[in-house]
């Protein structure tokens, strides 16, 4: 789960992480309102969206008087911003955060993620910040520092300082370098986080580290411990047949391709997108129905699929183990019943009850093409999405 820059501050904000004072804002009055209330001579008006880039596409705006707050926020409030993270169609701001204006001496990169290969969290620290830390690690990856952080004790002093000295804050800034390193590391652990990004980070000329940006993302499996960090959702901000999947007890993720897909097993889910590539398509979904869908829960699987309007053609890909392969072709019949399926469907049945599930499909009468394993079945929906394509 995902939330604002605004919301990120305020949990950095509690745990003791210097930010700027800030307002939110939703209408350009507002803004102008904040900009006074700031009292700072220059602030700046940022789109919050949950995507990064939004500087480079025009969402921050600096601004130096009451009317120059207003109409950055009457430029920014209720515009698709399109960014490298949000596709081509954008997404719309509903809020700006207007801040008051910091005297920078150096921009610095902060951030901590999960170590997939170790199962710990790591923290990394560039003091090229300012700029996307993708850029940096991939042109100048020795610039990047890192610690693996220890999930209990959380960063030890030594490994701040070390990073701190590292990354070439100034003597006055290490001790509250070390600080708000130890603090962010403590944030992310305690908060369940797999994303706590503070970029840039920065030290004044007198001395102080403030964090100008934050981002925050968190386990959705840990949510449950944390109900606090759950009031932060903006479901304006996610994909709304993600959110319809998940209240259904289904797991989907939109993607840009074309060929829906629908699969009983992550694993086999992956497998099923990785063959579709191999057969030169490109698959519009990941959607694991999991391994006791129910005949309502297909029906709805194949509802979400077909309100992607890139969705061309429909690979269903199952091995019946708990998943039965009759309970899947009741949902496919009961799909076609209930809604018109206008793309062309593919399926491919193993396992449990198969031969029962061929016989249900085989008499409804239904318009599909059958398949006799996965290389089979990713060709076919390949070729029959190129067919509704042309």
């Amino acid at each position: 789960m995902k939330i604002h820059e605004y919301q990120a501050k305020q949990l950095f904000r509690a745990a003791g992480i210097p930010v700027p004072e800030h307002r939110i804002a939703t209408s350009a009055a507002d803004a102008a309102a904040a900009y006074d209330e700031l009292g700072s001579s220059l602030s700046v008006v940022k789109a919050q969206i949950h995507a990064g880039g939004r500087g480079k596409a025009g969402g921050v705006k600096l601004v130096r008087s009451t009317d120059e707050a207003r109409e950055a926020a009457e430029s920014i409030l209720g515009k698709a911003l399109v960014t490298h993270q949000t596709g081509p169609e954008g997404q719309v701001v509903k809020t700006v955060l207007v801040e008051a204006g910091s005297e920078i001496a150096h921009e610095y990169y902060a951030g901590l993620t999960v170590d997939r290969s170790t199962g710990c969290p790591v923290l990394m620290v560039s003091r090229e910040g300012g700029v996307d830390i993708e850029t940096v690690a991939e042109e100048t990856p020795e610039k990047i520092l890192t610690e693996q952080v220890d999930p209990v004790a959380g960063l030890r002093k030594y490994q701040a300082r070390r990073l701190a000295y590292a990354a070439g804050f100034p003597g006055p800034c290490i001790k509250p370098a070390c600080d708000v390193l130890t603090k962010l590391a403590r944030l992310f652990i305690d908060t369940d986080a797999s994303l706590a990004e503070v970029n840039p980070l920065i030290h004044t000329n007198d001395g102080a580290v403030i964090a100008l940006d934050g981002k925050m993302t968190f386990d959705a499996n840990a949510l449950g411990r944390h109900p606090d960090i759950v009031e932060l959702r903006d479901e304006d901000e996610e994909d709304a047949r993600e959110l319809d999947a998940a209240e259904a007890g289904l797991a989907y993720i939109a993607l840009d391709g074309n060929i829906g897909c629908m699969v009983n097993g992550a694993g086999l889910a992956m497998g099923t997108m990785d063959t579709i590539k191999l057969a030169g398509g490109s698959p519009a979904n990941f959607l694991d129905v999991g391994g006791g869908a129910t005949a309502e829960q297909v029906t709805k699987a194949f509802k979400i699929i077909l309100s992607d309007p890139k969705v061309e053609a429909i690979l269903v890909n199952i091995f019946g183990g708990i998943m039965k392969c009759d309970v899947i072709a009741e949902g496919i019949i009961a799909a076609a019943t209930d809604v018109k399926i206008n793309v062309p469907l593919v399926v491919r049945l193993e396992g449990t009850n198969v031969e029962r599930g061929r016989e249900l499909l085989e008499s409804s009468g239904i318009d599909l093409i059958t398949a006799n394993d996965l290389a089979d079945a990713a060709s076919k929906a390949v070729e029959a999405a190129k067919v509704t394509h042309a």
